[in-house]
């Protein structure tokens, strides 16, 4: 605060010493104690001038902006932190002081949104959950009570409902399943198994499994890779796995065509694998596009009677990043949408602790 006190101290100096100034010229010049009428009138005007020029100095300086932080600082107690303060024409520290007053006030806006936003976060989800635990447990209680009604009566039929009610336990099983992941995948809880992995060996045990899902759901399901097979990388088969699988549920989620197709491809992008996963169903809009790896994000839920929680994506994108690689998606209206992520190939020497070869399988 050392210009503010040069301030305040020379305004005092000056109310005090220019007075006394003028008292001891006026002795000198008239050689005793009395002043004269013009220099006692010149003294009262000299020191109203710099009275009032102090007073100016001494409101635009401190007091001004002392009060324009108190409005700013009663706005925040209000609860408003919109209003910027202003410190452009204000100079010494009080400058300073408003400078740091208003980067507070940049930062507990930037917190109160990022709540806000979390608490729209729980609430989708919230809302998701909801919607998505009754739909499969609505369709359950309704083949349970035609099982109990009798309308069920040859073994063909009670065999279909019996088939129905698993696979809709096994829906709300999955659904769990990813929300409990969720939650510690968003607090970076996740237990990571790393270890060196022969691709093509892994993405083609994925695919025979995937492709003998797709067949019995009447998908028709490809699988290509240009990559050597000694080529290695450093990741967790399961979490893997969920990636592929997640991809893969999500394409079939939004798939609307009578024949869907599925088909997974992997080519050496130099340092990296990338892998591939395309389908043919409605394709989404470029407008949509850069938004599908965003938690919750639906593209239209209207377009999913199949439901979902709008994290698979979010899933799919942190599980990939956390292994060192990217993702990303290309997608054409009416043609399909293409997801591609990549991994970075293990060369050298074992550098990371604990780390050893295995092939599992997609089953991790």
């Amino acid at each position: 605060m050392k210009h503010t006190r040069f301030r305040l101290l020379s305004s005092l100096l000056m109310i005090i010493v220019i007075p006394m100034a003028l008292f001891f010229i006026g002795i000198w010049k008239n050689g005793d104690s009395r002043l004269t009428t013009h220099v006692l009138t010149s003294g009262i005007v000299l020191l109203a001038v710099v009275t009032f020029s102090t007073a100016t100095w001494v409101y635009s300086g401190i007091i001004r902006p002392l009060e324009k932080l108190q409005k700013a600082m009663n706005e925040i107690k209000e609860g408003n932190l919109d209003n910027a303060l202003d410190a452009e024409d204000v100079d010494s520290e009080v400058r300073q002081l408003m400078e740091d007053f208003e980067e507070m006030r940049l930062r507990l806006k930037e917190n109160q949104e990022e709540k806000l936003q979390a608490d729209r976060d729980e609430r989708e989800l919230l809302s998701n959950i909801t919607h998505d635990l009754k739909t499969p447990i609505t369709s359950i209680k309704g083949y349970v009570e035609g099982i109990l009604d009798g309308v069920a009566r040859s073994p063909e039929q009670m065999d279909r409902y019996i088939r129905t009610i698993y696979n809709k336990a096994n829906d709300m099983d999955h659904l769990i399943d990813e929300l409990t992941f969720y939650t510690k995948i968003d607090a970076n809880r996740v237990p990571y198994h790393l270890e060196k992995i022969r691709v093509n060996d892994f993405f083609s045990d994925c695919a025979d499994e995937v492709g003998t899902e797709m067949g019995a759901s009447g998908y028709g399901f490809t699988y290509e890779s240009d990559v050597p097979g000694d080529v290695l990388v450093i990741a967790d088969a399961e979490q893997m796995k969920r990636v592929v699988n997640n991809i893969v549920g999500n394409s079939v989620k939004y798939n609307d065509k009578e024949k869907g197709e599925i088909s997974l491809r992997l080519f050496d992008d130099g340092d990296f694998v990338r892998i591939e996963l395309g389908d043919n169903g409605p394709g989404i809009s470029k407008e949509n596009l850069p938004h599908i790896f965003n938690r919750f994000y639906r593209v239209d839920p209207s377009r999913n009677p199949k439901g979902g929680s709008g994290i698979g994506l979010s899933i799919v994108k942190k599980i990939v990043e956390d292994h060192g690689g990217r993702v990303w998606a290309r997608s054409e209206l009416g043609r399909g949408t293409t997801i591609i992520f990549t991994l970075r190939k293990y060369e050298g020497q074992d550098r990371i602790g604990g780390i050893h070869e295995q092939n599992p399988d997609c089953g991790g």
